[in-house]
């Protein structure tokens, strides 16, 4: 065995130290202490993560490309983007060693109504678009408390100044806690999705796919937040739990007989335009085809019948109105309906009566309801039935799920207006095959995107009634009536882009005629948020910008994002690259998982239950919040622990404990060899580890990858390190010189691959106890490379490997019976026994040196046994 170690470190672990080498400098007391703001500035000035060290022209397969999320910038970052971040950040410095050029860019996504509410609240304004721009206009002072002062009202142009001046404090602070968490991104790379390089792209890809007909505006029933006074894409949708009640409402056949329907919005009444039951319903046969009355309002509706109207539900016919919820919709489109909008985009009840309500005492009752919100119309319509008769019993209360925009506050109506749409719903075949396409981490991740592909109902709404966010770039003329003629916009030269056309005129008008009957108005929606980052990837890369970045980095290797945007950011960048370019963005999609506090309950601002990472990394250092989150395997829910955060912090100083000893032990000689039989085990178990973590971290899977070296690192400084030391030290005459510096190369080569191995994930710690004893960074040298050693074909010579396991049983078996003795781990034991079969006899007396100097043992027996389980006999030495 001896003979087949020492050739498996001649023909390979010698290279594994391979690497520049001074002489040890090591502190007197390490300390975690303040190597954030040691490395970190030195990693920047020194350039330690800029992509490709200035080198252009690159060939693709030399870089690995990151479509890094940009954080949404409104407010502060909690600790479960510390813990998403840390994987991304993982994987690049695992790439990076491994020979990679790293594309590691850093986006702000500061356009949006998140940041648009966090300027509202934070400097007390509202944008009125109607006011002119106030060149001189000064931003108040930050509101200290809600309504200690009146809103203050600002132009379109103003609040965007504040919007921007906001967001570039907050991404400031963001900016400081991801360098504190030592994120490898290389910072010269950064953007923000309002930025000009982003609005360019943004613009350039909306044109051309208006130009190829992927691209429309439509006047159509739209998803409505009446709070933000906007429009809402179905991917920003959620189901929550809200209080209603059953109505039970009669509606007048034309015999007379009564039509009884139930629903839960009767203040939509007015909007009637049909009553709906299954084809299939036998209680209703007889009444398809007829047309019956509408109570309260005397509006004549047919009745028809449809599909998907369920017989169980209600009384089985169902009241369809435009608009009460997407079934309506529906229903309206393919029975070809008529249209009686009733809610405004107020979220009340529109001044004039509906097309068909035409009676005196319709019109009359409808009178009541104008102006009032929702709420207060649904009071009145059933006071109004119960007086009429038409209420059959008391409302029914009832919880059920109501569509909500994820960030708003009220239920969502559904209008009528001019929205900008991207076709989706015709590409869902090409959509699904990309999905499976790509790799998923994990594997299971991608059912979610492929659920909601197949679940999509409409094309995607990218307009927004908003004012942060990047313009659509068109105009439109003005007819004589000061219409504007949608049919024949006016669009920008591509050279000319990014445009604001709320600001700037179109080609061939001058300012004065905006406005104006036969001038122009430019469009006055911006893109949703999701219609830049959903072009991250060509942002980042130099689409249409720079041809050589955009070769060398496009197509990505990897998006990293959480799960609960797979709908959207990740669907709607698969949707952008297969539009504009017929690729997929990315070859890796790496999905981590949510954190959860102790009750299993999401993080989130939202629910109040977000721990505030930078005091984390103030009180615990950097990597011990790294090792935390590292802890969480891609697509899982990991508990923040403080407990785990606690563990990492012990594992950092144990780092720094461990390099100072094997540093402080004298230094090989140039001439040195691995000859001794449990060094050259311990290093082909750490080949073992190297080869596992490496094999984990190709395939994302860096929890696994820690585990392994975890665990060896333990045992390393457990058991290898007090089994060698005083062979290294050369304290007992039982060593010869050959033997001390066997331990000490190997001592030295363990921790030259460990602290590459630990670099990924405890990246301050490691570069601290590297630049002990090297002059260049820990982060630019090569991961260590698996030296394969081989193993005899017997089956009773244990494993080479397996000879620190049994090093560390049988020391183990001696710690144990001094403890047990409540003796000192220096007590001298008397004799040793060790009974086992002849391999593992013989693989003890291989080690018996070190086994009886660490132990401080007297004598050591080996007796043979025909059984092979070992059997470890201790006896102490009397005080």
């Amino acid at each position: 065995m001896r003979a087949l170690l020492l050739s498996a470190w001649r023909g390979g672990w010698a290279s594994l130290l391979g690497v520049t080498q001074i002489r040890p400098e090591v502190p007197e007391r390490p300390s975690l202490d303040g190597l954030e703001d040691k490395w970190a500035p030195r990693w920047e000035r020194n350039g330690t993560y800029r992509f490709g060290l200035g080198e252009r022209g690159l060939s693709r397969d030399e870089v690995f490309s990151i479509d890094t999320p940009p954080p949404t910038v409104s407010g502060s970052l909690h600790v479960g983007s510390v813990f998403s971040y840390t994987h991304t950040d993982l994987v690049a410095r695992f790439q990076r060693m491994r020979g990679k050029r790293v594309f590691y860019p850093m986006g702000w996504d500061d356009n949006g109504l998140p940041t648009e509410r966090r300027v509202q609240n934070y400097f007390g304004v509202r944008c009125d678009p109607s006011l002119p721009y106030d060149p001189g206009f000064v931003a108040p002072e930050p509101v200290i408390k809600k309504g200690a002062r009146p809103v203050i009202s600002i132009s379109r142009r103003n609040f965007v100044e504040l919007c921007g001046q906001l967001t570039a404090e907050d991404e400031k602070g963001f900016e400081a806690l991801w360098r504190r968490l030592g994120l490898s991104v290389d910072w010269s790379l950064g953007y923000t999705t309002i930025g000009t390089r982003a609005q360019r792209v943004a613009q350039l890809s909306f044109l051309r796919l208006l130009a190829s007909g992927e691209a429309y505006q439509a006047e159509a029933p739209t998803l409505w937040d009446v709070t933000f006074q906007t429009a809402v894409a179905q991917a920003e949708l959620e189901d929550r739990d809200h209080p209603g009640a059953w109505h039970r409402i009669r509606f007048h056949g034309a015999d007379g007989h009564p039509v009884f329907i139930e629903t839960t919005r009767p203040e939509l009444l007015p909007a009637c335009v049909a009553l709906i039951a299954h084809p299939d319903d036998p209680r209703y046969q007889g009444l398809f085809g007829t047309v019956v009355r509408s109570p309260v309002f005397g509006v004549s509706v047919p009745v028809l019948a449809h599909h998907e109207a369920s017989p169980e539900l209600g009384a089985g016919i169902a009241m369809c109105c435009t608009f009460g919820d997407l079934t309506d919709v529906r229903w309206w489109r393919e029975l070809q309906l008529a249209t009686r909008a009733i809610i405004g985009r107020d979220g009340r009840e529109v001044a004039a009566p509906p097309p068909g309500l035409s009676s005196p005492a319709g019109r009359s009752s409808y009178a009541e309801l104008a102006g009032a919100t929702v709420y207060t119309a649904r009071e009145r319509v059933v006071a109004m039935l119960r007086a009429a008769g038409d209420l059959d019993g008391e409302p029914r209360p009832i919880v059920r799920p109501v569509k909500f925009y994820e960030k708003g506050d009220k239920p969502l109506e559904i209008v009528a207006s001019r929205q900008w749409f991207i076709r989706t719903v015709a590409h869902a075949d090409a959509l699904l095959r990309r999905g499976q396409e790509l790799t998923w981490h994990p594997a299971f991740m991608r059912t979610r995107y492929e659920d909601w592909v197949r679940g999509l109902n409409g094309d995607w709404l990218v307009s927004r009634q908003r004012f942060f966010g990047v313009p659509f770039p068109m105009w439109y003329p003005l007819d004589s009536a000061g219409s504007p003629r949608y049919d024949a916009p006016i669009l920008p030269a591509e050279s000319s882009l990014p445009v604001d056309p709320s600001s700037l005129a179109p080609p061939g008008y001058p300012e004065t005629e905006r406005g104006k009957p036969g001038g122009f108005t430019g469009d006055p929606d911006v893109m949703d948020t999701w219609a830049t980052s959903s072009l991250s990837p060509q942002i980042a890369c130099g689409w249409e910008s720079d041809p050589l970045l955009y070769a060398e980095t496009f197509p990505m290797d990897m998006r990293p994002q959480g799960p609960e945007i797979i709908r959207t950011w990740l669907f709607y960048t698969v949707l952008r690259a297969e539009l504009d370019s017929g690729v997929l963005p990315w070859r890796h999609a790496a999905i981590s998982g949510w954190v959860v506090d102790p009750d299993r309950k999401k993080m989130s601002k939202s629910k109040g239950n977000v721990v505030t990472p930078m005091s984390l990394l103030e009180e615990f250092g950097s990597d011990a919040v790294r090792y935390w989150a590292a802890c969480g395997r891609p697509g899982t829910d990991t508990t923040f622990d403080l407990g785990q955060v606690r563990v990492g912090r012990r594992l950092a100083i144990k780092v720094l404990n461990a390099s100072k000893f094997v540093l402080g032990i004298p230094s090989p000689d140039a001439a040195a060899e691995v000859t001794q039989p449990l060094d050259l085990a311990m290093l082909a178990g750490l080949d073992e580890v190297v080869a596992r973590a490496t094999s984990a971290m190709n395939d994302f899977e860096y929890t696994a990858a820690l585990e392994a070296v975890e665990r060896f690192f333990w045992r390393f400084c457990d058991d290898y390190v007090e089994l060698v030391k005083q062979r290294a030290y050369s304290e007992s005459s039982e060593f010869s010189g050959t033997g001390a510096e066997s331990a000490r190369l190997a001592l030295r080569t363990a921790l030259s691959v460990l602290l590459r191995l630990l670099a990924p994930f405890l990246p301050y710690v490691a570069e601290e106890a590297w630049s002990w004893w090297h002059d260049d960074s820990l982060h630019v040298n090569p991961w260590p490379v698996p030296a394969p050693v081989p193993v005899p074909a017997t089956a009773v010579q244990p494993q080479a490997a397996d000879l620190l396991v049994l090093a560390s049983t049988v020391i183990g078996a001696v710690r144990k019976a001094k403890s047990d003795a409540k003796r000192s781990m220096r007590a001298p034991v008397e004799v040793l026994e060790v009974s086992g079969d002849a391999a593992q006899l013989d693989a003890v007396a291989a080690i018996s040196g070190d086994v009886r100097a660490a132990g401080n043992i007297a004598a050591l027996r080996l007796l043979p046994s025909e059984v092979s389980v070992l059997d470890i006999a201790v006896v102490l030495a009397k005080d």
